[in-house]
């Protein structure tokens, strides 16, 4: 029996989860459709008469449609606008491209335009920058900011929305951010419109006709049938502040979330000045939440050859950044400085590293256990005491001064069991004399360090400075940074990037910062750099920044990585500024993140035989 007329001979629609496409067919066309399914790409699910595609590749194949010949294609319309998005961008940023920086497309939106785009409603100030930022985001349908904290991402992404309201293109807003951020949010917002938004926090009392709701990627996956009934109610916007944090893409759980809410977005923009942290498969993720398809294809062959310079031209039309030189920041160096292990420390770390010593042999099980994870021989180039357990997971190293005199005949095992009595960590003792330093000339000091042992330790060592400590654990996070930024004798903060890495100002009170110890995570590194440089420092403020970091350990091959990455990062945003960060001047003494490269790296230094005295 033939198939009626009316039937379509192709379906095509969203799966239930919105990051896959389905494609149906009909009996008379399976043939046909077999190969149609598996030009467009060979994974996915498929039956006879139909199969769920990765919207991704779905997008990438898209061309492939036009071989299909039979009459009656059924779109469903949710897809359709998503493509016919993705298409006009790609559109225009090839346009673009073709008439270089000085052109740029007729219908492209100018800077000078911007305010009589807002509509009455707005009521804020915009400096020239931002203003240019507005202009390039309004001309592409989905975009992305990857402008630098303080260069007031917030207050761009409120004017594109603004615009959009004023268009009728957009009547309800999602921003989805951490919870360090509700508040900026919120903020803004009262000013940035002479009647604020309808506001709705997730988790907070529910409001249903809220025109802006903010969720925490935390929240967001248990959010997600809510969320969605909400933006399909009417035209919307979504936006991803601090996006990095998706960047794992659909194999992670916020990822996935996001690229299920993007697509019933009217429009959709990312906000972040870390965008490519681990490289351009970071960029990929991020980019596809944008432009499912077009923005995974475009990194991949912008990048694939290898010519990072060829890759910024190829995507600096795909989104808008505004570099610290451009707001006038007053420049700053970090240094790196360098410690030697003491004996027993040198001991214990080439034990944990598989070199042993004579002595260290006594001990090899109890050693190679506490090894196994790269956290804790990022724990060791500090203090292997770290990598005990204390009474609780709070309990500082109890050091003795003056140090106890080891014994030849004692085991090292029991030496590291006991060490803080026989010798200080070098990181500690510089990072003492730094805070000293720095108090004596009635300067404040910020102080990284990524273990929450480390942390306390470092506050019994600086008790004498006042020292206000925030990590995930403290109750009172507000009343602590109320104290380093007004009481005069609380000379040093001590916090982990972890915590504090973003959505806290610094910079008015503190202008010296000390890293402890570092990770493999270059975007985390630059979030927190940003803590006390951003906009708003008087001018000819000088800014420091001391790296501490171990001779012969695994702080050598996280220096060496975060070199790479943030070279990457630098070359592909075009920002010479944060190319400067990955090779820092070296100066005398006074978890982890890792990708396969970072692995990489760590085996050949695990592999390294001990140096020889």
């Amino acid at each position: 029996m033939s198939e009626s007329v009316d039937t379509p001979s192709l379906r095509l629609g969203f799966d239930v989860t919105r990051t896959r496409v389905e494609l149906r067919t009909v009996p008379a066309f399976q043939a046909d459709f077999a190969q149609l399914t598996a030009r467009i790409s060979t994974g996915g699910q498929r039956g006879p008469l139909s199969a769920e595609i990765d919207l991704d590749d779905f997008l990438v194949g898209l061309s492939e449609l036009g071989t299909w010949s039979h009459p009656g294609v059924d779109w469903d319309e949710d897809l359709m606008a998503l493509v016919n998005g993705v298409l006009d961008d790609a559109d225009t940023v090839q346009r673009s491209l073709s008439e270089g920086p000085s052109g740029g497309a007729a219908d492209a939106v100018q800077p000078e335009e911007v305010i009589g785009l807002l509509g009455p409603g707005w009521n804020a100030d915009l400096t020239p920058f931002q203003q240019r930022d507005i202009a390039r985001l309004l001309s592409l349908r989905h975009s992305a900011n990857f402008s630098v904290p303080g260069a007031g991402k917030t207050r761009v992404a409120l004017a594109v929305y603004a615009a959009m309201r004023e268009r009728g293109e957009a009547q309800r807003l999602l921003v989805v951010g951490p919870k360090s951020a509700y508040e900026a949010w919120e903020y803004e917002s009262s000013l940035c419109f002479r009647e604020p938004l309808r506001t709705a926090v997730t988790g907070r009392s529910p409001d249903p006709l809220a025109e802006l709701r903010i969720v925490n990627y935390e929240r967001l996956d248990r959010s997600l049938g809510s969320l969605a009934s909400w933006l399909r109610s009417g035209p919307s916007m979504v936006v991803l502040d601090e996006a990095h944090r998706m960047k794992l893409g659909a194999s992670g759980t916020y990822g996935s979330a996001c690229l299920a809410l993007g697509p019933l977005a009217d429009r959709r923009l990312i906000l972040t000045g870390t965008p490519a942290p681990n490289g351009a498969r970071d960029l990929e993720n991020l980019l596809s939440f944008v432009w499912p398809g077009h923005g995974k294809r475009v990194v991949t062959e912008a990048v694939g050859g290898g010519d990072l310079a060829y890759a910024s031209s190829v995507l600096r039309p795909l989104f808008t950044r505004t570099t610290k030189h451009e707001l006038g920041l007053p420049p700053f160096e970090p240094k790196v400085r360098y410690v030697d292990m003491p004996p027993i420390h040198a001991e214990v770390y080439e034990a944990l590293k598989g070199n042993f010593s004579a002595r260290a042999e006594g001990a090899r099980g109890s050693i190679e256990a506490l090894g196994k994870a790269v956290l804790r021989l990022l724990m060791a180039a500090t203090s292997p005491a770290l990598l005990l357990e204390g009474a609780s997971r709070y309990e500082p190293l109890e050091y003795q001064l003056p140090p106890l005199e080891a014994s030849p005949g004692d085991s090292l095992f029991e030496l590291l069991q006991d060490l803080p009595s026989y010798e200080l960590s070098p990181k500690y003792q510089e990072t003492v004399k730094i805070v000293a330093d720095n108090a004596a000339q009635g300067r404040k000091t910020l102080v990284w360090t990524t273990f929450v042992r480390s942390l306390t330790t470092l506050e019994k060592l600086l008790q004498a400075y006042g020292p206000a400590t925030v990590h995930g654990g403290t109750p009172d996070r507000e009343e602590q940074l109320r104290r380093f930024r007004q009481d005069p004798d609380c000379h040093v903060l001590i916090s982990n990037p972890a915590t504090l890495g973003e959505g806290i100002s610094l910079h008015q009170t503190c202008h010296d910062a000390v890293y402890v110890d570092r990770d493999f995570m270059a975007g985390r590194f630059l979030q927190s750099l940003d803590r006390i440089h951003r906009l708003g420092l008087a001018p000819g403020t000088e800014t420091r920044v001391t790296v501490l970091a171990t001779r012969r350990t695994v702080d050598e091959v996280v220096r060496l990585r975060l070199e790479e990455k943030l070279e990457f990062m630098g070359r592909i945003l075009d920002d010479p500024a944060v190319q400067q960060l990955a090779d820092l001047q070296e100066e005398p003494a006074a978890g982890a993140g890792m990708n396969a490269a970072d692995v990489r790296a760590l085996l050949q230094h695990l592999n390294t035989p001990a140096a020889r005295a």
